[in-house]
């Protein structure tokens, strides 16, 4: 019994501790890569949107802190790309490749999305 009521606890704890899935996982033209795609080392990026799909599907951008960035994005429809914790911004217009370079001087994971679309493109690394 005493078993019992010590896995019934420990399930509850567990059950407790997780919260609701993140946007990510609900929207489309977004991955379950956003959060367990391998670090890519790189310190640049090319994504392209088309019919509200990412491509490369979204990852990370791995850096070195201090390291410079580039995150080059072509958008099919015009909307906004929006670095979070840096709170860099870029307007995409249709066909136009829209570049936000910067140095990674904050360290931590910072997600980088599409504000009217709302899509994860990426979240960049910074060690």
């Amino acid at each position: 019994m005493r078993a019992g009521l010590l896995a019934g606890a420990l399930a509850s704890v567990l059950v407790a501790g997780c919260g609701p899935l993140s946007q990510t996982h609900r929207d489309p033209g977004n991955s379950h890569e956003v959060a367990t795609g391998a670090p890519s080392g790189q310190a640049d990026a090319r994504i392209t949107i088309a019919g509200g799909r990412v491509e490369p599907p979204p990852g990370w951008l791995e850096v070195g802190r201090g390291r410079q960035v580039s995150i080059t994005v072509t958008s099919d429809v015009a909307d906004e790309v929006h670095v979070h914790g840096y709170d860099l911004v870029a307007e995409l217009r249709p066909g136009v490749p829209a570049t936000l370079r910067f140095t990674a001087d904050l360290t931590g994971v910072f997600q980088v999305e599409t504000h009217r679309s709302e899509l994860v493109l990426t979240q960049l690394a910074v060690r």
